[in-house]
């Protein structure tokens, strides 16, 4: 599934760059900035990071990287605390638990994943969001947030492909 060649695994390059770039992006996406009466779309930039974290290789920092990209997200979006913390940590798992099956396997097949995935942290959002407010969110903009992060599945893919055969240990 590489392309390229395998990058050494150090944690700041495949945790710390991608979680500063996630910090960057969501903060500028978060700009209250209109372009033709249209705001910027808020795609969950840290679900790609999410996703290849756990596709590359079981780590204790990267659950620790999700829980802090989490808990930015709350701070920034002025959601419950914990709330997104708990929504990134869920498709976590979930990958983690079938990286065995996702091994080996093609692109449509990964991004599939990826969009059930993404459907698991937005849903689960939506539901702690709704439990927490006792008001249903508008469902038409959780669905354009699905479809804004969906077509993030590149970055997961860019970074899969620098790291995944960097560790020999977890192939």
């Amino acid at each position: 599934m590489s392309n390229s060649g395998a990058q050494p695994l150090s944690p700041w390059r495949w945790l710390g760059v991608p979680l500063v770039q996630v910090v960057v992006a969501t903060f500028v996406f978060a700009l209250p900035l209109r372009f033709w009466g249209f705001s910027l779309p808020e795609p969950l930039f840290a679900l790609p990071v999410v996703f290849a974290w756990a596709v590359i290789r079981p780590s204790m920092l990267a659950p620790v990287g999700v829980m802090i990209i989490g808990v930015y997200l709350d701070l920034l979006w002025g959601s419950p605390l914990g709330l997104w913390a708990v929504c990134l940590l869920l498709p976590y798992g979930l990958v983690l638990g079938g990286r065995a099956m996702l091994a080996g396997q093609g692109r449509l097949i990964m991004w599939a994943w990826f969009c059930a995935a993404t459907a698991l942290a937005l849903g689960a959002g939506y539901l702690f969001t709704m439990l927490d407010a006792q008001n249903a969110p508008d469902p038409i903009s959780v669905g354009w947030q699905f479809l804004a992060t969906i077509v993030l599945y590149p970055f997961a893919d860019l970074l899969i492909d620098l790291f995944e055969d960097a560790d020999v240990r977890f192939r």
